[in-house]
């Protein structure tokens, strides 16, 4: 038996404790707070799909990638069966505007607290970890 996944990845772009998300502007999940990603093309590396998906999302061109993790738990999308690779990344916060299918985009200083598409803030939390363990 053969199964088919998709591929997507999420950014995750830190300005102190505060995060990059975006509003959805489609659904699953339509004006929920999202990482910015999305979809990996055929021809391109998941690192230059974060990068894609960050400018087309937030206007930002993301730097010093760095590994958080894969994400493959069955149902984290509705949509069907993917799997997101996350990375962390840095940017210049000032060319920040929402483009493509973002419907907005913020800085969320009180992300814990707020309701996240798919399994993001699992991703967050890795992502503070992460963080914490290089310190």
């Amino acid at each position: 038996m053969r199964y088919n996944c998709a591929l997507t990845t999420d950014c995750i772009i830190f300005q102190g404790d505060a995060v990059v998300l975006i509003r959805r502007g489609n659904p699953p999940f339509k004006g929920s707070y999202a990482l910015p990603g999305g979809f990996v093309e055929p021809d391109e590396t998941v690192e230059d799909a974060c990068r894609r998906e960050a400018l087309e999302e937030t206007g930002l061109e993301l730097r010093n990638l760095q590994l958080v993790g894969a994400y493959s738990a069955p149902g984290r999308d509705p949509r069907g069966r993917t799997i997101s690779v996350a990375f962390l990344a840095e940017a210049d916060l000032t060319k920040m505007r929402a483009g493509d299918d973002a419907a907005a985009v913020e800085v969320v200083a009180n992300w814990r607290n707020a309701s996240l598409a798919f399994d993001h803030k699992q991703i967050l939390l890795d992502a503070v970890k992460l963080i914490e363990e290089a310190k």
